[in-house]
């Protein structure tokens, strides 16, 4: 009687743990808890930031195109890798497997690398694919992998600003981009974009197809639906101007770099709500615990 007794009370538990995973998603809960610096040389000019689930790090990439540095979730390094011939490296993108695709902002290219800590790749030596033609600086800002459709998002900067939904085939060197929404954010450009179904807690949810958008020079980030509807939104103005990269990982962590270069982290300050059938089998399992103790005795 005890094993079912526990068997009805661990199975009422696990429900609420995994019940609670689906409270929805809301930057009103969220807050600035660590700010810490970056490598001043080799994350110089931060202006991108991708999280590799693989190894539970962070990959900062700096707009000059010098380096792709690893650090980990304090802004330490643990390795680099040297990047030649490369001159406004804006966005970032981890895929798997140790796979990275960054972006170019005035070629619009983007570009398959394949990490090696402590090595070095040209710019000339990789596959890569064209988002438009080369313009000026108000082109391809950021770029984000979603793991859940396996295409892209990015975001063109300005005149006009656009978010784009992009399938890569580097393999095929096939590629195709179009408009995902209109943007009207009532903001000045877009710096970054990130999915959200690296949080693992939003799969399954309507809030895993929901996107993060900074904008650098309104210092806003915001979080939007795949029609532009602005659902949440927080204000940096007070913690820094120079903000460029946005960056989530499966514990709903989010992860922004600035070209100081500093790491911002913002962790969210409410807990996941059990849904109400999860309380009721919690409950009821805890009852069936008092029912058993009273007829032992």
């Amino acid at each position: 009687m005890m094993k079912t007794l526990y068997a009805a009370l661990g199975f009422g538990l696990m429900a609420l743990s995994v019940n609670s995973q689906a409270a929805g998603f809301d930057l009103a809960n969220y807050q600035l808890t660590s700010t810490f610096a970056l490598p001043a040389t080799a994350a110089a000019e931060a202006s991108a930031v991708t999280w590799n689930w693989t190894t539970d790090t962070l990959f900062v990439l700096g707009d000059e195109g010098d380096a792709l540095v690893e650090v980990n979730k304090q802004g330490q390094q643990l390795s680099k890798m040297t990047l030649t011939g490369f001159a406004d490296t804006e966005g970032i993108t981890y895929i798997g497997s140790g796979k990275f695709v960054i972006t170019e902002e005035r070629l619009q290219d983007a570009y398959l690398l394949t990490y090696s800590a402590n090595g070095s790749v040209s710019r000339g030596s990789l596959s890569s694919l064209s988002l438009g033609p080369t313009i000026g600086n108000t082109g391809v800002e950021g770029i984000s992998y979603d793991r859940l459709s396996g295409g892209y998002i990015a975001v063109k900067e300005t005149s006009p600003q656009a978010v784009y939904n992009v399938s890569l085939n580097f393999a095929g060197n096939g590629v195709s981009v179009g408009s995902l929404f209109t943007p009207n954010l009532g903001v000045a450009d877009l710096s970054d974009v990130q999915t959200l179904s690296n949080y693992a807690a939003l799969v399954g949810t309507t809030d895993q197809d929901n996107l993060l958008i900074f904008s650098q020079e309104t210092s806003r980030l915001l979080e939007v639906s795949r029609s532009g509807q602005i659902l949440s939104q927080m204000d940096f103005s007070s913690i820094a101007s120079d903000i460029e990269g946005v960056t989530i990982d499966a514990n709903g962590t989010i992860f922004l770099v600035g070209e100081t270069p500093s790491l911002y982290v913002l962790t969210s300050s409410v807990s996941a709500v059990p849904e109400p059938e999860s309380y009721a089998m919690m409950l009821a399992g805890l009852g069936l615990m008092g029912f058993v103790a009273r007829r032992r005795f």
